[in-house]
This record gives C-alpha cells, sequence and structure tokens, in this order.
C-alpha cells in the first residue's frame, strides 16, 4: 500500500494546481492535481506534506488543515492512502516543478481542467463540506467504478459520483 499526501493550496479564490506534463512514466500524466507525493520513511502526515510543498513550490506552508482520508483502490495500481490537506497562507516564492507546470487555476474553473473523476468528487467535498470526510475511490483502468462516502445514505453517494 501507498501512503501519500494531496494539499490544495489556495489564494485569491484561487487553488494552486499542478499540471503533470514532465515526468516519465507519470501515473498522473498530462492530468491537473494539487501538490504533494508519497511519505518517507518514519514520516508524520504532517512532515510528509510540508516537505513535499516545499519540495515541489519551494513554497512553506504557514497555515493548513486535514481535511480528508481518500482510499484509492484499483484493479492497476496498488492501493493508496492520501491524506487530503487544504491550505491558505505560505511564505516563499513559487518555484519551477520538475513534475509539470504550477498555475493558480481560479476555483470556478478547475472543473474544465483535465481531472480524474475521483479528483472532482473530492474537489466538491472540499468546497461542501466543513467537516472531515473519508472517502473511498474505486477504479478499473482509468474509469471511476465506485464512490463511498463513509456514513453517506447511496443517493449522496450517487450524487457526488454525477
Amino acid at each position: 500500500m501507498k501512503l501519500t499526501t494531496l494539499c490544495y493550496i489556495e489564494k485569491d479564490d484561487s487553488y494552486l494546481m499542478l499540471h503533470r506534463v514532465k515526468k516519465a512514466n507519470d501515473a498522473n500524466q498530462d492530468k491537473w492535481i494539487g501538490v504533494g507525493g508519497k511519505f518517507e520513511p518514519d514520516e508524520m502526515p504532517e512532515e510528509c506534506l510540508l516537505r513535499e510543498v516545499y519540495e515541489e513550490t519551494g513554497l512553506t506552508l504557514l497555515s493548513y488543515r486535514a481535511r480528508g482520508i481518500v482510499t484509492f483502490v484499483s484493479d492497476k495500481w496498488e492501493t493508496e492512502y492520501m491524506h487530503l490537506y487544504t491550505a491558505d497562507a505560505f511564505t516563499g516564492e513559487l518555484t519551477e516543478c520538475d513534475e509539470g507546470e504550477l498555475v493558480w487555476v481560479p476555483k470556478r474553473e478547475i472543473g474544465n481542467l483535465d481531472l480524474w473523476e475521483g479528483d472532482k468528487v473530492f474537489l466538491r467535498l472540499l468546497d461542501s463540506c466543513e467537516s472531515f470526510f473519508s472517502l473511498k475511490l474505486r477504479y478499473e483502468g482509468e474509469r471511476l467504478a465506485e464512490v463511498k462516502l463513509a456514513g453517506a445514505q447511496r443517493e449522496e453517494e450517487n450524487e457526488l459520483s454525477g
């Protein structure tokens, strides 16, 4: 199993998005995602978050919040447990990222980007849900086959995947 973090850094009603276009053999090739990455041995989620954000952006987070845990299950990749964060204060200057292009994208335009279907689900949750959530996304190949929100009724799950 893989342990990761992902952060959506906010500024002026925009999120800092990473367009994954530079890395060879990238499962996220050409997709737009937040910033983050894999845990190093013995790291706690916050340590991974701060390290990955700094490595990918040059920014040091001053204010961030754990928003959820996303479990990715796939018939193609190993299971991943992703700690999802948002951040609203930082210091430093944006640097070039060796994994792709960093772009501030207005939140209202994010749905127009080439995103994973599951990312659209948790981005909607970030907008609509103030409480911490646990979400399971099951993929068959690159197709989102199942969405399960802990404690949610079936109708809510259908709404999330739509």
